[in-house]
């Protein structure tokens, strides 16, 4: 049997191809009632509107991409960026949209991947998660017409769309929790310095000690690199320094320093009390829970492609900017049960 075509419905509607065509692409510039009549023969008859045509016409693909600089390895064992992944596409099933999904581990990958996301005709628009300050991604989008959203608060502004937490004002919060509770040497443990949430959480730590008249001691301020094995090792240099309580800039470190900390003989909160950051799933899930700033991941992502929808549709400036909130939330390893807040 021959495939269906806009002639074949148009002519059992009795009316042209081009308000056949129309409905399909949900114009409101149609009669209510030959729109009913239309979409009839469309569920009578099965057909299914050809996806290439539909994209020559509109001029899109109905395809975004996701691109994480970041190697598999870690993609798959830090919690945060399958979360991440999960709300954008919660927001690509919402927008009927695909999602075409990009690791790049190496200057190699960039090299192969540059082409591709600017052929024409292959993308609508893309979301790449900040990265290095030299992050030629980045740079290399700036410079293309492919409409784009960065997710987190890139180096260089310049005419960026992002959308980001306040993340110096969330760690601000979770060390002045710290603080409330009477810890007097309080440690941070840092992402590699050369991101830019990592900067943002260190400048939150620094300004809440400064805010209590505390002195910044260097030997409480230990560089990791969002890795739970990275985090035991940050903790196990932090140790010698005698901290009674760490803000640790994300929660898969607080649980490598944590286990740091249980295999040293030391007790949590008794010895040593724990901020993280994220809430990701075993925050609350894990034998001592994690106090941690709760950023809404699955909400981020979903955001994020309304964002870049809106610059497809509407043009990239003015730049955007969004920032979303924050919540401090309060479980047992900052040891407020031993005090009354």
């Amino acid at each position: 049997m021959a495939e269906l075509t806009l002639e074949d419905i148009a002519k059992k509607v009795g009316v042209s191809r081009s308000t056949v065509s129309r409905v399909i692409n949900g114009s409101l510039n149609v009669n209510s009632e030959i729109r009913r009549r239309v979409m009839d023969v469309i569920h009578e008859t099965g057909y299914h509107p050809n996806a290439a045509a539909r994209s020559l016409a509109s001029q899109r693909s109905g395809v975004i991409g996701l691109m994480l600089p970041r190697s598999v390895s870690s993609f798959f064992t830090d919690p945060f960026f399958p979360q991440l992944t999960q709300g954008v596409a919660y927001g690509c099933n919402k927008n009927d949209l695909t999602l075409s999904l990009y690791l790049v581990g190496n200057k190699e990958d960039e090299e192969k991947i540059y082409p591709r996301i600017s052929r024409r005709g292959l993308l609508d628009g893309i979301l790449i998660q900040a990265g290095q300050p030299d992050d030629r991604l980045i740079d290399y989008l700036d410079h293309s017409r492919v409409p784009n959203v960065i997710l987190g608060r890139p180096f260089v502004l310049n005419g960026a769309n992002y959308i980001d937490v306040d993340n110096i004002e969330a760690a601000a919060n979770a060390t002045r929790h710290l603080i409330k509770l009477g810890y007097e040497r309080i440690a941070t443990i840092t992402g590699t310095q050369n991101s830019a949430v990592t900067l943002d959480r260190l400048e939150g730590y620094t300004l809440a000690m400064k805010q209590a008249g505390r002195e910044i001691d260097d030997s409480l301020i230990v560089e990791g690199d969002f890795t739970e094995g990275g985090g035991y090792e940050a903790m196990q240099r932090l140790l010698p320094a005698r901290p009674d309580a760490v803000f640790s800039a994300s929660d898969i470190m607080a649980v490598g320093a944590m286990r740091a900390v249980q295999d040293a003989g030391l007790e949590i909160p008794g010895d040593i009390a724990f901020v993280g950051f994220d809430d990701i799933p075993m925050a609350s899930s894990a034998v001592i829970k994690l106090t941690t700033i709760r950023q809404p991941i699955l909400q981020f992502g979903i955001k994020a492609v309304e964002l870049l929808l809106d610059i497809i549709t509407n043009g990239k400036q003015p730049a955007r900017r969004v920032m979303l909130e924050t919540e401090l939330v309060i479980r047992e390893s900052c040891g407020c049960h031993k005090v009354n807040i």
